[in-house]
């Protein structure tokens, strides 16, 4: 079930320029993807720091502060892809950390 192709479409602030996408073999990978981006951006921010952490809230707060944020999964079914919004990938990637937690 999960290991169906995810494009995630970006844009990270309302200049248009800064559309950007980035493809994934599975929706996980794609949850980790946007993890690595926040953690990237909390060390860009905090350069001095060896450990940084972070729980869901501050995660749900940079997804938020993204001016766009989308997930297209591939549905073999159809063979096409479906459009899920950021609220779909706010619950993916919390039921991604939890199951990493375990």
């Amino acid at each position: 079930m999960d290991n169906r192709h995810t494009i995630i479409l970006m844009q990270t602030s309302q200049n248009r320029s800064t559309r950007t996408f980035m493809d994934y073999e599975s929706i996980s990978q794609a949850m980790d993807g946007i993890c690595a981006l926040y953690e990237r951006k909390l060390k860009e921010i905090n350069p001095a720091l060896r450990n940084i952490s972070y729980d869901i809230g501050d995660l749900y707060n940079f997804i938020d502060g993204l001016a766009d944020l989308s997930a297209l999964v591939y549905e073999h079914s159809i063979q096409g892809y479906l459009p899920y919004d950021r609220l779909w990938i706010k619950q993916k990637t919390l039921q991604r950390l939890k199951k990493l937690a375990r």
